[in-house]
């Protein structure tokens, strides 16, 4: 193999539409970043990352909602406290975000995606009802619906608030609320029940309206949540606490062994 192909081939296997980093150069998706500096919000750098292309202005401004919407939601959640005793045990900021980050899976983190899915497969069939069917006959949990906290997530109806806007002004569809609002239909359907959207069935609906592929929902949610994890560790790391656990020292675990009871 010629020098010559053996370059072509290594450039070849890294090759990528994202960025040209040259000696003296760096393009993010084709603009110069001199031109993107001072200019280009973070939130419209997301969008011409993972798209190609830059938002327009409403576009930006519903995505924006759905990063800020899912910041933190404090201790409660397991992204957060894992992240702050992280920090406690001696290792660096990076270290404890990380940590945090990567408890985000299917159970905790990945309910936006799965959201975006079963708003696409609705959007797909048509049929709400029996894609509700087929998705409970898998799991009793639907993503995306439904609160372990709070009876109302007050998160719902300002993000919703926004997409009933960008609807009525052209700036989005609409066919993926209007599956989601179907299914807290089917949901709340009989006497007594009250299962409303949550944050990740708002910002999914968002997501999907924007035309993010399901997994970037929770890449988007990860993101969003990394501000909130970086704040809670650094706020720990200000406390001087060493080896936090997740109980205080004052409080032992129940003992279910031999001689328990």
């Amino acid at each position: 193999m010629t020098a010559d192909r053996t370059r072509d081939e290594v450039a070849g296997w890294w090759a990528t539409a994202v960025s040209r980093i040259e000696p003296g150069v760096i393009e993010l998706r084709g603009h110069p970043v001199q031109d993107l500096i001072g200019t280009t919000g973070l939130t419209d750098m997301i969008w011409l990352m993972l798209r190609g292309d830059l938002p327009a202005p409403r576009e930006s401004a519903l995505l924006e909602a759905a990063l800020v919407a899912g910041v933190d939601h404090g201790p409660q959640a397991p992204s957060i406290a894992i992240a702050r005793m992280a920090a406690t045990c001696g290792v660096g900021l990076n270290n404890a975000v990380a940590t945090g980050v990567n408890v985000l899976g299917d159970v905790h983190g990945g309910a936006g995606e799965q959201c975006v899915a079963l708003l696409d497969e609705i959007c797909d069939t048509g049929d709400a009802a029996a894609t509700v069917a087929r998705w409970r006959a898998r799991s009793p949990y639907l993503p995306g619906f439904g609160h372990r906290f709070h009876p109302v997530d007050p998160r719902r109806a300002p993000l919703l608030a926004l997409v009933d806007d960008a609807v009525r002004d052209g700036v989005v569809a609409g066919r993926h609320l209007a599956a989601a609002r179907a299914i807290e239909e089917l949901l709340n359907a009989r006497a007594g029940r009250h299962v409303p959207m949550n944050i990740d069935g708002a910002t999914a609906v968002i997501y999907a309206e924007l035309g993010f592929a399901a997994p970037l929902a929770r890449g988007l949610f990860v993101l969003s949540r990394s501000v909130g994890i970086l704040a809670h560790a650094w706020e720990e790391t200000q406390q001087g606490r060493r080896i936090k656990g997740p109980i205080p020292p004052s409080i032992l675990p129940a003992h279910l062994g031999p001689g328990a009871g």
